[in-house]
């Protein structure tokens, strides 16, 4: 897979890329990451890249030139390198398949919400191009003519999209194979299977008085994966009780959730929904 962060401050993604699992992803040829300052893509001798925006108000507003240019450049350069590798694939006699297209991604607080879901549709692609502004708007053209997708990691508002931009791009490297020491990690993570992950224990069985649950220490794997499964299903019951909503459970599911909503002093109202 390959990366391409589009930003002013290419320098705030550098320690993100290079550090952790990011950067051990990157050493390891798993993943190339980039981050590519699309000011020198300016069409003007001053390197302007906003400008006013028709009709007056405040603010200003991204440009389409230096995007639309500095997209088209990353593109050709993926697609040179490409080339590059299926003519070294053909000497070799092996065969290599045509490239997709990128998706090109727009960060910015309208777009849909970031969720897991949208990082395992995302793992599967070959390229990502993530487009970051920094305190102004974009011109439209850019949205309806360049973009693949709008995303937004909440509601709220930041003064760029770098940091958006590399929480995304951490979430989909972690998926790609090889990347976590753990396989089965990141299926078993919060929200890869729809519920919060269970709780986790370590050293020591007994710390000031809190004692690992017996189940645990038991070897039964069978037991284990059953409180697991009910830790899932309380978690997200007491915590994100919007994620059960039309969600596919077992009878033994929810039993469990009966069980908790009988416990719970505001259960009738978290799962009313769900009867």
């Amino acid at each position: 897979m390959r990366i391409d962060v589009l930003t002013l401050f290419p320098e705030m993604c550098e320690g993100v890329f290079s550090s952790s699992i990011m950067g051990r992803a990157r050493d390891k040829g798993i993943v190339e990451l980039n981050a590519l300052n699309f000011r020198p893509f300016s069409t003007n001798k001053h390197s302007t890249v906003d400008d006013y925006p028709y009709g007056g108000g405040g603010g200003m507003v991204l440009k389409p030139e230096p995007i639309f240019a500095a997209v088209e450049h990353v593109m050709a350069e993926a697609d040179c390198h490409a080339a590059s590798k299926e003519t070294e694939g053909e000497s070799e006699g092996s065969t290599v398949s045509s490239r997709s297209k990128p998706r090109v991604i727009l960060m910015c607080p309208q777009g849909e919400t970031f969720t897991q879901k949208k990082a395992e549709e995302l793992a599967k692609e070959e390229h990502l191009i993530f487009i970051c502004g920094h305190y102004e708007g974009y011109d439209e053209r850019i949205r309806e003519h360049l973009v693949t997708d709008e995303l937004s990691i909440g509601d709220y508002v930041l003064t760029g999209g770098e940091l958006p931009a590399m929480t995304i791009a951490d979430a989909v490297v972690r998926l790609l194979p090889g990347v976590l020491g753990n396989e089965t990690s990141a299926v078993t993570d919060s929200f890869s299977t729809g519920l919060l992950e269970y709780p986790h224990y370590t050293r020591p069985v007994d710390f000031r008085g809190w004692s690992v649950p017996d189940v645990l220490m038991s070897g039964h794997h069978a037991n284990i994966e059953a409180w697991r499964r009910e830790q899932s299903l309380k978690r997200t019951f007491m915590r994100r009780p919007d994620l059960l909503l039309g969600m596919e459970l077992s009878k033994q599911d929810q039993a469990i959730l009966r069980r908790l909503k009988e416990q719970s002093a505001n259960g009738e109202d978290k799962l009313s929904k769900l009867d």
